[in-house]
């Protein structure tokens, strides 16, 4: 653990960004692949606009993803809230869909298999597979991986190849913090080299890795990383450092001139670099005005996320007026029928509030509930069966509220797709820092709404307070 200050995030040589954000656009332009985003939950559009999202991995989907104008499209797997064996065949679904559209199409791509910024997730299983399918079904090599964690909207940073997240004052290293201790997807090293070794089981070993350092990256060594990005062969890996976007902008000159050279990458990172190869401006924060339309009756904040940084955040929001908290008490899993009726009770009572103007937030009991066992597929399993039930709550809603908030990756995406039946949203960009905004789509539960998705590991203990009053005007 390391204090943060000023002098640990700018202590590095500083760079004319503009002139690299010209060379960059300029490189982009020629790279002409379509770059595939496959999103573990719906998080990963913290830092992209005007992009489509799309539900499902259909032959269609694909298909209306290559035909965009947009360089970059997104598919929301969920895959976190699946077991290992579902990511699998999930996985292998998909690859073989990209690869027929992109043989028939005769248009090739990048394949950025987007995770947690706090290293959880179905990994190295996802992209080995994604690796394997392809390569057994086309003439494709992939000749690396690139592993980019920087985000810097969610304040995690990788210097030293460590992997920080930064908590008010202070960098903790990714292996020290809760996430870390997570019952499905743990794991202890921070250092982004043992933390591949470690998750590989061995397969591929700490003193194998290229680390592309920061100071390479200020100095703006790009002829020197396009050579170590020329040099990886086996599917070996590739650590990128970054403190700041400037860093993934001089990464991706040397990744495209490589790549324009015939070498072939998949990605294994966060938010940030999507931004970067998607060639996605900036956009200001979005306004009450372009999110609420004012129906009259209230909205509904929907909390499932339990990392400690929601619930300090669910406690906060109680600050604001004219809200009514309800509980919902996922410890009846065991029980269907004491759940069923849990869930109609939570339902009648938002429905009540919501006509009557008010929002109401929806929360599951911050104890969490675990079973008994080490088996942590089983424990996987559970938590689906919460996150159904939780979900059913907003699908059986019969009043169309003035806004939607789904808290927690798992529970946005449930809610966006089985609730409210999203098949392709919009972002419309991102209401704070690291929180994005669909737009549903017309063929949804409540059609063209903004949707807020906010994870459940980023902001400050302020920021679901300061996100609702804006949606309600305050």
């Amino acid at each position: 653990m390391s204090e943060l200050d000023s002098k640990v995030l700018s202590s590095f040589k500083e760079v004319d960004e503009d002139k690299i954000t010209q060379q960059l656009d300029e490189a982009l332009r020629k790279l002409k692949k379509k770059i595939i985003v496959l999103d573990d939950d719906p998080t990963g559009v913290q830092t992209v606009h005007d992009i489509s999202v799309y539900t499902d991995w259909s032959r269609k989907s694909i298909e209306d993803g290559f035909a965009e104008k947009n360089s970059m499209f997104f598919i929301l797997t969920n895959s976190r809230a699946f077991t290992a064996e579902e990511s699998k065949k999930l996985h292998e679904g998909i690859a073989d869909n990209i690869q027929e559209v992109s043989k028939e199409t005769g248009k090739d791509y990048i394949l950025i298999s987007r995770g947690d910024s706090t290293l959880r997730g179905h990994y190295p299983l996802e992209t080995a597979v994604l690796r394997e399918s392809i390569e057994s079904n086309s003439e494709n090599r992939f000749d690396g991986e690139i592993i980019c964690p920087f985000f810097k909207e969610g304040s995690r940073f990788t210097i030293g190849n460590v992997h920080y997240v930064r908590y008010e004052d202070r960098l903790v290293p990714a292996g020290e913090t809760e996430f870390a201790k997570d019952k499905t997807f743990g794991y202890k090293a921070s250092h982004l080299g043992k933390w591949i070794e470690e998750k590989s089981q061995g397969e591929f070993r700490e003193e194998d890795v290229t680390y592309v350092s920061l100071e390479d990256l200020r100095n703006v060594n790009i002829d020197k990383i396009k050579d170590d990005l020329m040099n990886i062969r086996d599917f070996n890996k590739v650590v990128v450092n970054a403190v700041d976007y400037i860093d993934i902008k001089i990464f991706a000159l040397a990744f495209v001139a490589a790549v324009l050279d015939g070498k072939r990458f998949m990605v294994r990172s966060a938010a940030s670099i999507t931004k970067v190869l998607g060639n996605v401006a900036d956009k200001k924060l979005l306004t009450r005005k372009e999110l609420v339309n004012d129906n009259k009756n209230g909205g509904i904040i929907v909390v499932g996320s339990h990392v400690k940084k929601t619930s300090d955040q669910l406690e906060a929001l109680r600050a604001c007026q004219n809200i009514k908290f309800i509980e919902f008490n996922q410890h009846l899993v065991l029980d269907p029928v004491e759940l069923k009726k849990e869930v109609e009770h939570v339902v009648a009572a938002c429905e009540k509030y919501i006509k009557a103007g008010k929002t109401v937030v929806v929360y599951t009991r911050r104890e969490r509930f675990d079973l008994n066992t080490e088996d942590k597929e089983e424990e996987l399993k559970i938590s689906v069966k919460i996150s159904d039930a939780v979900t059913s709550i907003v699908q059986k809603l019969k009043v169309r509220p003035n806004f939607i908030v789904a808290k927690g990756g798992i529970t946005s995406s449930e809610i966006g797709t089985k609730a409210l039946g999203v098949k392709k949203a919009t972002v419309m960009g991102q209401i704070k820092a690291g929180i994005p905004v669909w737009q549903t789509d017309a063929e949804s539960k409540f059609s063209i709404m903004p949707y807020v998705i906010f994870p459940g590991n980023v902001g400050t203990i302020s920021t679901l307070k300061e996100v609702v009053e804006i949606l309600m005007g305050r």
